[in-house]
């Protein structure tokens, strides 16, 4: 790599930070709230860990984590300023019937409408129960979340 193919990608970098801090304050806020049950085989799949980000083009941004409860339920809510409607998503790390080094991965996307306006109200996305013993289209591996 030459030194201004890699001068122009450190400030391609820097300007897409700046351009992603700039669009998270002009904008309108908008919330957004994912609950949902995980059993693997029948069973509440417990600890597990479940994030929701902002679909970005060029980075995803997280908005909340959390691990799912023994009785396998979860919540995740995050607020985010956008000038576009947000595009969530919810990543679902899980090892049921999975004895590789790293996590096994499923990604949900969440429908627009499901995105409420402002800071004080949210809708709640009920995913409901998912059997992660399941295989799903898309699902991939993830050692690094």
């Amino acid at each position: 790599m030459t030194l201004i193919s890699l001068t122009l990608l450190v400030a391609f970098l820097v300007f897409a930070q700046l351009s992603d801090a700039v669009l998270n304050v002009v904008g309108s806020t908008q919330t957004i709230t994912v609950t949902g049950r995980l059993v693997c085989q029948g069973q509440p799949a417990r600890n597990v860990l479940v994030k929701m980000y902002e679909d970005g083009t060029i980075w995803d941004s997280k908005l909340d984590s959390t691990k799912s409860a023994n009785d396998g339920t979860f919540r995740v809510a995050g607020t985010y300023t956008k000038i576009f409607t947000l595009d969530p998503k919810v990543n679902i790390y899980h090892q049921c019937n999975y004895n590789g080094l790293c996590s096994k991965k499923l990604t949900i996307n969440i429908p627009d409408y499901a995105v409420a306006s402002g800071s004080g109200s949210s809708t709640n996305y009920d995913i409901g129960t998912l059997n992660l013993a399941n295989q799903f289209s898309g699902e991939t591996t993830d050692c690094i979340h």
